[in-house]
């Protein structure tokens, strides 16, 4: 699967946020999902507990400078405080745009370096929702065998990672590899319950485990054992941009980093074989 063109990258839709939410009780949610107590918001928002109680039982309306305060004292992220302007009755204070879009051009052209930077070691890119946005030449080999559904930019990389005809049959500690991915859908519960079905009943080894877990996956260059690292874009203030991840697979020990690098051989040595002069 070779890297998009900065030009073919897939739009994005535009998703609607819900204009129909009681805003006390949302931030009275939020606040409490990150167990920050009444005083610990006030303080870290620069106003008073007691105003804050106000704001939460409804008594108080809030500016909108208000809200944006206490949407980054409480860390949302930027579609959640976008989600609580509009709760409260503001306009979004943080642009979506898609994918394709030219402001994004110079957030493209960088990806792509990243991406054939990382070979030969595989690397990709998804979004919120694990969907593929794009991946290196590297990738082919984790996605060696599965099936063309599964693959492909718009599939989604934790479908493809635990379904029956995805890579689950290839991969060796399913077990805990799946626990690690399940674990990372808190916000995705369709997905979740989907994706659960689809894992047995294993127990985790009672091994140790290491620093990391690894994935240890089957391939026609032996077994890999591959760790993984994420990146985001931290100082974003686009959702789409806030909202993708750069995942990098690195080898866990030298066997895997030579088959990577001879697999990538290989594949060069393939396209050259089919340019002009070489046929």
């Amino acid at each position: 699967m070779a890297t998009i063109p900065c030009g073919e990258w897939p739009g994005t839709l535009r998703r609607r946020y819900n204009r129909a939410v009681d805003f006390p009780r949302t931030l009275r949610e939020r606040r409490t999902r990150r167990h920050v107590s009444q005083l610990d918001l006030a303080l870290r928002a620069g106003t008073t507990q007691r105003y804050l109680s106000f704001i939460e039982s409804g008594r108080s309306v809030p500016g909108r400078n208000m809200v944006v305060r206490l949407a980054e004292s409480l860390e949302l992220p930027l579609r959640e405080r976008n989600e609580l302007l509009l709760a409260a009755g503001y306009a979004p204070a943080y642009p979506e745009s898609s994918l394709d879009d030219p402001v994004l051009a110079p957030v493209r052209t960088a990806i792509d370096h990243i991406l054939r930077g990382h070979l030969p070691y595989p690397a990709l890119v998804v979004d919120r929702g694990g969907d593929l946005i794009a991946a290196n030449t590297a990738f082919d080999l984790i996605t060696e065998g599965a099936a063309d559904e599964l693959v492909g930019p718009g599939t989604n990389i934790y479908r493809l990672a635990l379904h029956p005809d995805g890579l689950a049959p290839r991969i060796l500690n399913l077990a805990e590899w799946a626990r690690h991915i399940l674990a990372r859908l808190g916000h995705l519960e369709e997905l979740r319950a989907e994706l659960t079905g689809y894992v047995p009943e294993l127990e985790p080894s009672a091994g140790q485990l290491g620093f990391a877990v690894p994935l240890r996956l089957r391939s026609s260059y032996g077994e890999l054992r591959l760790m993984t690292t994420v990146t985001t874009f931290a100082t974003a203030v686009d959702v789409t941009l806030a909202e993708l991840k750069l995942e990098a697979f690195l080898p866990a020990d030298p066997a895997t980093a030579e088959a990577l690098s001879a697999a990538a051989g290989a594949m060069a040595c393939a396209v050259a074989g089919q340019e002009p002069g070489n046929m």
